[in-house]
């Protein structure tokens, strides 16, 4: 006997379900389930039956549960990578939550700031903000990784805590990614680019000792 088809709204539920509570998705991650036009459907059917949360246009989550407070907010940064992800680009976590992330800062700030190579967008979220700003390629030093989290944090605390940044960095980055900081200084301004040769000749010394 031949297994009833599987409906598009419950193919897109296993894929939600496999990527866990706390997932954000845009329609563009089910494009492999069935045409836009059934997925667009099925993500409203699934917002209406209260198994997703439409966040923004174009943007849903599988949130989780506190018992208390109900379905908590999204991660800023699963955010940002499903803007990304829909639109093909890189994000970079940037300004303070970039020297918050090397710990050079204990504020959490409320707006969440990532460089982009995609298009701009805003997301409010209750009383937090992912703003993804388009960025041009000098701006975006290898993107998404912890070498773009050093040269953010850098240019977001300036020269003054230069030193800071260098200190942190030089502990917290690995030797292939003090490698791949070496590649990119020429890619940072030029006041950047003596704390950066600083941190990666600190990996030289740390791999060839």
């Amino acid at each position: 006997m031949k297994a009833p088809a599987v409906s598009v709204p419950d193919r897109v539920m296993r894929r939600v379900r496999a990527s866990g509570r706390g997932s954000v998705f845009t329609p563009s991650d089910f494009l492999a389930v069935a045409a836009r036009s059934s997925i667009d459907q099925a993500l409203s059917r699934l917002v209406k039956g209260g198994q997703l949360r439409r966040l923004a246009r174009g943007l849903y989550d599988f949130p989780k549960m506190h018992p208390k407070l109900g379905a908590l907010s999204p991660a800023p940064d699963d955010v940002a990578h499903a803007l990304a992800r829909e639109t093909g680009s890189q994000v970079q976590i940037a300004g303070a939550r970039a020297a918050n992330a090397l710990g050079l800062s204990t504020q959490v700030p409320a707006q969440s700031t990532y460089l982009t190579n995609g298009p701009s967008r805003r997301v409010v979220l209750g009383k937090r903000v992912v703003d993804l700003r388009h960025a041009s390629p000098k701006h975006l030093v290898a993107p998404g990784s912890a070498v773009g989290t050093v040269v953010q944090a850098l240019r977001h605390v300036g020269p003054v805590r230069a030193s800071d940044v260098a200190r942190v960095a030089a502990q917290q980055l690995s030797a292939k990614d003090k490698k791949t900081l070496a590649s990119s200084a020429v890619q940072a301004p030029a006041w950047m680019r003596p704390t950066l040769v600083t941190i990666a000749n600190a990996a030289t010394v740390d791999i060839d000792g």
